[in-house]
């Protein structure tokens, strides 16, 4: 018999031979963590609506809902005076990471001349906010689907709304586009194609458009041959797909759930996002979970009810691993920032703890596996990058400075920036 070096090295070469056009394959789907900061919200607002001044208004009147309300905060959050404080800091220097304006659900249907009127306006009114340091971090807008009814609207919205925002400066490179009720992989590539010719015709660098698709139909997830149509959306994107967004209400209605039932945590929305989850891992698309339309509006009562739903909900999402939400109202703000928060620094010391027992090898009762230790790494860098947790509180509690711990999650070095 030939020796066991000549045999196993033989035969490495024959499955690198055999295996060369599934590795390339893999590496080209599976190319991990999309690099930098993941917003953990989208603020949506109806485009007739977007001024320049939009993230200040929206820092003003959740700061006012905390100056009102602060005692119910401080009671849904444990009494932990010194979490609220870190959630007004937050709305002060930073209360909208990510802006959605919305020319579709929230928008509604109107004329052309009204809709093309306001997208002029919308499109001047985020170069204006843009050039005065005033944008939110992140911004896209969401435009009418592609399916026939919208399909002509929708793309004369995208067109006229880019053309109006590069006119004057360059495509913030946060920037994307939402594509709404996707029924068909082949929405997907058109949209790929509309991409690839807005680039040509406005300037702009090759594969600079990118999108999210917002999962609000069920063929989005089942399709009529029994497959998972969301993971081949993915793939079809060529790498211009940056997320997926569940839509609760449209999801929820056309599984035919009665609208006091509709919520993101119904069974049919933890189905479809099971699926969600499935198809972005390893993929580089990130993950958001939809809204509620239970608003903290009217008696202080009705605010303490509508913040402990949100609150709830927030973490519930964050325990699933859906680190983004949508929100659609300023006094949101305050326990979207308040669960983040919350959910990061409930976990510091555990995550840091055994992170650092892994890295140094000592003995514990849980034995970590290289797997988990990426997802306390990861788990630690989401929570620096939103402000929850400071880079010294994590250093000290690991013993990691921040390149190690990238290297850990399998990030780039650079988190993305802070909030």
């Amino acid at each position: 018999m030939e020796s066991l070096d000549h045999l196993v090295g033989g035969l490495t070469s024959e499955l690198d031979t055999r295996l060369a056009a599934v590795d390339a394959l893999l590496a080209a789907r599976y190319p991990g963590e999309r690099a930098g900061r993941q917003p953990v919200h989208t603020v949506y607002v109806p485009a007739d609506r977007f001024h320049p001044g939009l993230v200040g208004d929206h820092r003003a009147a959740a700061l006012l809902a905390v100056d009102e309300h602060e005692d119910r905060l401080v009671g849904l959050v444990d009494g932990d005076r010194s979490l609220v404080a870190r959630v007004r800091a937050k709305l002060g220097r930073e209360p909208v990471e990510d802006l959605r304006i919305d020319f579709e659900d929230g928008y509604g249907t109107r004329s052309d001349e009204e809709e093309d009127g306001d997208v002029r306006r919308a499109a001047a009114s985020l170069r204006a906010a843009l050039d005065a340091g005033t944008a939110a971090p992140f911004t896209g807008i969401r435009f009418k689907g592609f399916e026939a009814p919208t399909r002509s609207r929708g793309l004369r919205t995208l067109a006229l709304f880019l053309a109006g925002l590069v006119e004057d400066g360059p495509l913030p490179q946060t920037f994307v586009v939402t594509l709404p009720k996707v029924t068909a992989v082949e929405q997907v590539e058109a949209l790929v194609h509309v991409a690839a010719r807005l680039e040509r015709e406005l300037g702009l660098d090759d594969r600079a458009l990118r999108f999210e698709i917002q999962v609000e139909t069920p063929q989005s997830i089942l399709g009529p041959d029994g497959s998972a149509l969301v993971a081949r959306m993915v793939h079809a994107s060529g790498g211009r797909c940056t997320g997926l967004h569940y839509g609760t209400y449209d999801y929820s209605a056309f599984c035919g759930i009665a609208a006091a039932h509709q919520s993101l945590e119904h069974p049919v929305a933890d189905h479809a996002k099971a699926v969600m989850q499935a198809a972005a891992a390893g993929t580089g698309v990130r993950l958001s979970d939809g809204s509620t339309n239970v608003l903290p509006v009217g008696t202080p009562d009705q605010v303490g009810a509508a913040w402990a739903n949100h609150l709830r909900l927030v973490r519930r999402s964050l325990a699933r691993g859906y680190y983004q939400g949508w929100d659609l109202h300023p006094a949101q703000l305050p326990t979207r920032f308040a669960a983040t928060f919350g959910f990061y620094r409930d976990g510091l010391a555990s995550a840091a703890g055994r992170l650092r027992t892994y890295v140094e090898r000592r003995d514990s009762g849980i034995l970590d596996e290289p797997a988990t230790a990426r997802a306390l790494a990861d788990f630690l860098l989401r929570g620096i990058d939103c402000g929850a947790l400071s880079q010294t509180e994590v250093t000290e509690g690991t013993g990691l400075h921040a390149h190690r711990l990238a290297g850990l999650a399998h990030r780039a070095t650079e988190t993305g920036g802070r909030g």
